[in-house]
């Protein structure tokens, strides 16, 4: 079963062009192929450093420690939250 593929049009200047077929050549691959590549390898680690949250030990212990100190929520807190879980939000 044939993969659907795509079209995609870019426009680069011509010794870019000319880099990304001679590196695509000494890899083996055609042009289409090491472009492909290049967004397989690459787009799945941009797209998790977007969700990743870094810290340094020193801030994730005044979290914790924030965390750990807080107050119980007032009753009107509560009472706010319980009808909004009732509202389904």
């Amino acid at each position: 079963m044939a993969i659907k593929t795509e079209r995609i049009e870019a426009r680069f200047p011509a010794e870019l062009k000319t880099l990304a077929e001679r590196a695509a050549f000494a890899s083996g691959y055609t042009l289409t192929d090491y472009l492909a590549n290049l967004v397989r390898n690459d787009a799945p680690k941009r797209l998790q450093a977007q969700c990743d949250i870094t810290i340094a030990n020193e801030q994730f212990d005044q979290f914790a420690k924030a965390c750990n100190s807080a107050e119980a929520p007032s009753p009107k807190i509560v009472a706010v939250a319980t009808k909004l879980d009732e509202e389904g939000f």
